[in-house]
């Protein structure tokens, strides 16, 4: 804990609200204000919402008609959903494909850097190619993309901050212009429909989305989605696009912050806190939401609802009768594929529970053939079909699609609409949160010599963070983002390149010959599932991220002024770099208009407009490292929602507390090996047994194979349990498959509380050999366990789990003390199989089944 009250944090926080200015405060929701304008709701079931835009029945008879007159196929055919990696514009025609997408990091031609031109050629062969089909009435394809900060996908648009940092300027006027920022350059693209915003609602920042976020308060998230609505959506006309309320419901809810999880709430919880956004989107006329992957277990009421892509109580219940939707709901990337039952080629629930559209990236074809029999079997009633057509038909109508290619519209193939850097540079310096202030360091003098150091400082990709060209964020560098300003850009200018010294690690710099030292280090990027910081870890940013830390105890010991610039998606536990800064300034994940943080840093000079801080915290900064302090009360906040400081800020922070006893708080029950990625400090790699093994790396979308010359393993990354969540391995001769640490792990702990060695796991082509699972501890250590016969046993391609106590490798000789390789699957051609989400656990469920170390060979 940090002190022993709350009073100095108040006392601090209540001198940041005084604080507040800014040319933009009139349209700013207050600390105060909002609590007062946006009061928390209280409804006991959810509440019928009244859509700004009135009913238009004779649009609603014109779409009917429309679905009248088509064909079964024609029907299903609308319904998908397709990848544009895996359709071209023939087979949308063919299969009279209702819509495709772009996720992220695809392109077209899997080009990164695609002009606009590229863009709009393909739309306009997509557009073409569903206005030759032979349906009576032609519909026009509509192309979706997760434009959720900007254009993210496109080279050359600017990047607005993250949703969290937008969410720092309690500014509902600035959502809407960027609202209709990103529908111009969307627009301009030829695309018509961008997946966002995110109405998360989110509680706990270990979920890698928390940065998606804007709030955990529900009524500014309320009041963000309906801003963020009317400024995509607009009049429907031809700079806008639809919008997509998302993730229906619960996902920043889940137990533990884990991605596509378990949401653990009650009833009126649900409705009333991640509830919230809905209610703005659906009073905005949002024309469609997408379900979201998790499930919720509403234990007070005794009620599992299971995957909310399967559940009717919800899609067709809660969100379509009661709170009188009108548009209609698409699925989540291969989503379907997780409810029981079910495929990514095949689900009949999921369209019965009220699923309009369905995402089916690159089983669209098998989708369509499967969803038309099951029609003609009954297992889908056809007024279903229908209904889900026509909330299509109807969306597409009323954004005014019908009639025009996409470059025949204003604003077609106009790169200039790709960007509004004055509108971003804004945002980010509305965004910045002043959470330390001692002695007034800030603001700084132009002429002063500054030093800055730190990796993020001149790193474009670290603070767009993910969504931001590719899915995670990964694999770019500056050059990828050409029309964009780096922090140090920004502090060059403002002070002068020549009173600017930089040097990443503050090596070969003395920063006693300068007057100040700005230490911009936070997070590295990553979206969903790969950003979940794992429940066996804390919130203490320099667990993570240590050399961020030793660099700034490292110039700290100068005695000059040290600002740190944090750059992240979330708040962390930053105790110990709080107290060494003399000034903290949390700058979120900005986006490509890193200026924006030295407008604010800096004193106004000659010809200067002179800015203040203005943001406020947007959700709870935690006082203590354990992963649920954000949500465990004010009593373990460090600052509450609402905080930030402002110039002159006259109120010092005090010293505080590094140390806690995280032994009660964090979860030691499972050491995670593998989930989606290698997690550290382990690497995944590919051997032969004859070359140097081969690691594996963080290509999430590449393929491998090892050795390049004759290759006797092939790697893919392919879905198990979720997007891009396993790795497919196919033996084409003798080789293994591990997982490693440069250091050993001591296993021995967990033992003793029974732990097992568990990984999920899809047979692709049964083993003909012998399949052995080993482990590792050292040169001439280790040990193995005979698999072959328990996966001749799995049907092939259905997911299994598979747990073999720990005790079972001790007893073929594994040292449990000093383990390095806690997995190893060796095996010889033919054999192909995925494997997801490698642990080692101790955590009891009901659900986990143990195999005897005789059925593995061990006696």
């Amino acid at each position: 804990m940090v002190g022993t009250g709350l009073s100095w944090r108040l006392q601090i926080a209540l001198a940041a609200v005084a604080c507040v200015t800014g040319a933009h405060a009139a349209n700013r929701l207050s600390v105060q204000g909002a609590h007062a304008s946006l009061a928390p709701t209280h409804y006991t079931d959810w509440p019928a919402v009244r859509p700004d835009h009135p009913a238009d029945p004779a649009l609603d008879a014109r779409a009917r008609k429309i679905v009248a007159g088509m064909t079964l196929a024609q029907k299903v055919g609308q319904m998908t959903q397709a990848e544009i990696k895996s359709i071209t514009p023939d087979e949308v025609r063919r299969y009279y494909i209702g819509s495709v997408l772009n996720g992220g990091g695809s392109w077209p031609q899997r080009n990164k850097h695609a002009t606009i031109g590229d863009w709009l050629h393909l739309a306009d062969a997509y557009y073409d190619a569903s206005m030759h089909t032979d349906m009576a009435v032609k519909i026009p394809v509509i192309w979706g993309t997760d434009a959720v900060h900007g254009d993210s996908n496109v080279f050359g648009a600017t990047l607005f901050p993250h949703n969290i940092g937008l969410g720092a300027t309690h500014d509902p006027a600035l959502i809407r212009a960027i609202g209709a920022a990103t529908a111009k350059a969307v627009r301009a693209t030829g695309v018509t429909w961008a997946f966002a915003p995110t109405l998360a609602v989110a509680q706990d920042v270990r979920w890698g989305r928390s940065y998606e976020s804007f709030s955990s308060e529900p009524g500014l998230v309320r009041a963000y989605a309906r801003a963020y609505v009317e400024g995509l959506q607009g009049d429907f006309g031809p700079h806008h696009v639809m919008a997509t309320a998302k993730h229906f419901i619960g996902d920043g809810a889940t137990w533990q912050g884990i991605d596509q999880g378990d949401a653990r709430v009650d009833k009126a919880t649900m409705i009333n806190v991640h509830g919230a956004g809905y209610f703005g989107a659906l009073e905005a006329g949002v024309l469609s939401v997408m379900a979201s992957y998790n499930s919720w277990n509403d234990l007070a009421d005794g009620v599992n609802y299971g995957k909310m892509s399967g559940a009717p109580a919800l899609l067709t219940g809660a969100l379509k009768h009661k709170m009188g939707f009108r548009g209609f709901v698409v699925s989540d990337w291969n989503a379907i594929g997780q409810l029981p039952g079910c495929s990514n080629a095949s689900c009949p629930q999921a369209i019965d529970a009220g699923i309009d559209m369905v995402m089916v990236p690159d089983d669209w074809k098998a989708f369509i053939a499967n969803t038309i029999q099951q029609v003609k079997d009954g297992e889908i009633p056809l007024a279903r079909i229908d209904d889900a057509v026509f909330r299509i038909v109807r969306a597409k109508l009323r954004m005014g699609l019908f009639g025009k290619r996409p470059s025949q519209l204003p604003g077609a193939g106009d790169a200039s609409l790709l960007q509004d850097r004055a509108l971003a540079r804004r945002a980010v310096r509305e965004s910045l949160v002043l959470l330390k202030n001692n002695h007034d360091v800030l603001p700084l003098k132009r002429g002063m010599k500054l030093l800055v150091v730190g990796g993020s400082a001149d790193s474009l990709p670290n603070q767009a963070g993910g969504w931001s060209l590719t899915w995670q964020g990964t694999d770019n560098t500056n050059a990828d983002f050409p029309n964009g300003e780096t922090i140090l850009g920004g502090l060059r200018a403002a002070d002068g390149a020549a009173n600017v010294t930089y040097s990443a690690d503050a090596q070969g710099v003395n920063p006693k010959d300068y007057d100040a030292i700005v230490v911009v280090i936070g997070e590295t990027p990553y979206a969903e599932t790969m950003g979940d910081i794992p429940p066996s870890t804390t919130l203490r940013f320099g667990d993570r991220y240590p050399q961020d830390l030793a660099l700034l105890e490292n110039v700290a010991k100068s005695g000059r002024p040290v600002v740190v610039v944090f750059v992240a998606g979330r708040p962390l536990f930053v105790n110990r770099m709080l107290n060494r800064a003399d000034a903290f300034v949390m700058a979120w994940l900005p986006g490509t208009e890193g200026g924006g943080v030295a407008d604010v840093l800096f004193a106004g000079g000659k010809g200067k407009t002179r800015y203040n801080f203005s943001g406020t915290l947007p959700r709870p900064w935690p006082g203590v490292p354990c992963p649920d302090s954000a949500k465990a009360g004010p009593a373990r906040w460090l600052f509450p929602p609402g905080y930030g400081l402002g110039y002159p800020t006259r109120h010092d922070v005090p010293a505080l507390a590094e140390h806690a006893d995280i032994k009660a708080c964090a979860d030691t029950s499972t050491l995670p090996v593998f989930h989606t990625l290698a997690v550290a400090p382990f690497a995944l790699y590919l051997a032969d047994g004859v070359h140097h093994d081969h690691a594996v790396g963080s290509d999430l979308n590449g393929e491998l194979a090892w050795p390049r010359e004759h290759p006797v393993l092939r790697l893919r990354t392919v879905q198990v349990n979720f997007q891009q969540d396993a790795k497919a391995i196919s033996w084409l001769g003798a080789g293994r498959f591990l997982a490693r640490s440069l250091h050993p792990v001591d296993l021995s702990k967990l033992a003793t509380r029974h732990a097992a060695l568990q990984f999920d796991v899809v047979i692709d082509t049964p083993a003909q050999g012998p399949v052995t699972l080993g482990m590792g501890c050292g040169k001439n250590c280790g040990g193995d366990v005979k698999l072959g016969a328990v996966l001749a046993g799995y049907p092939k391609g259905t997911r299994q789990t598979v747990s073999i106590p720990l005790e079972c490798f001790a007893k073929r000789g594994v040292d449990l003390a000093r383990v390095d390789v806690p997995f190893e699957i060796a095996a010889a051609a033919p054999f192909a199989a995925a494997f997801a989400n490698i642990r080692i656990s101790a955590a009891t469920s009901p659900n986990r089944h143990d195999l005897s170390c005789a059925n593995v060979g061990v006696r």
